[in-house]
């Protein structure tokens, strides 16, 4: 277990795609999205936390709930969140709806935290991963001042801060299919995502 950094999922959006259902109360091979994240944070760390605007939603879990201290949903806002109430030096952060998160790949991450580093985050020849990365508490402070500057950008603050990448080759050792970064955001996506599972399980 990774007692120095505290997994954190964000379950703050507004889920206006799916008419408001949470994205990670939606089933994927049979089970919600949520379980499917939380096994993988459980085999990493000790402290599990769950950014949510609707605890409600939430209640039939045994999970540490927190909301978001800005009044804007975003997920810069999940950040600041998260890392508020994390304690840890450290706070490893992913969305509550990647369905086929690995804990391989978590660790791939926060295995290479370094107390010289700000933010460790995969990056690939799509882009950059900022929702499936580790984020120290020192970033706290440079995200207030984003987020009461009306700038919602999660990237804008990278420039100031340490950054610490996790190349493909190196992901792909532990998730050879990226599978750890496909997130729900569409009914669209879900149905492929339950495709996907469907032929996992076969």
């Amino acid at each position: 277990m990774h007692t120095a950094c505290t997994g954190v999922i964000l379950a703050g959006g507004l889920n206006s795609r799916f008419g408001g259902q949470p994205k990670g109360l939606l089933e994927v091979g049979g089970r919600r999205i949520i379980d499917r994240v939380l096994d993988a944070f459980g085999e990493v760390f000790d402290r599990v936390l769950l950014v949510a605007n609707e605890p409600l939603r939430y209640l039939p879990w045994d999970l540490q709930m927190v909301a978001d201290i800005h009044p804007v949903r975003s997920s810069l806002a999940g950040l600041h969140a998260g890392l508020f109430y994390a304690r840890t030096p450290f706070a490893f952060f992913c969305a509550c709806d990647v369905p086929f998160i690995r804990p391989e790949l978590i660790r791939a991450v926060v295995e290479r935290i370094r107390p010289d580093i700000d933010i460790v985050m995969p990056r690939n020849a799509v882009g950059i991963e900022p929702l499936t990365a580790a984020y120290a508490r020192r970033c706290l402070d440079p995200i207030q001042r984003q987020l009461a500057a009306g700038d919602l950008k999660i990237d804008r603050f990278f420039s100031k801060m340490r950054v610490r990448w996790v190349p493909e080759n190196q992901l792909r050792a532990v998730d050879p299919q990226l599978e750890s970064f496909i997130n729900v955001n569409t009914p669209e996506d879900l149905a492929l995502a339950r495709q996907r599972a469907t032929e996992q399980a076969s």
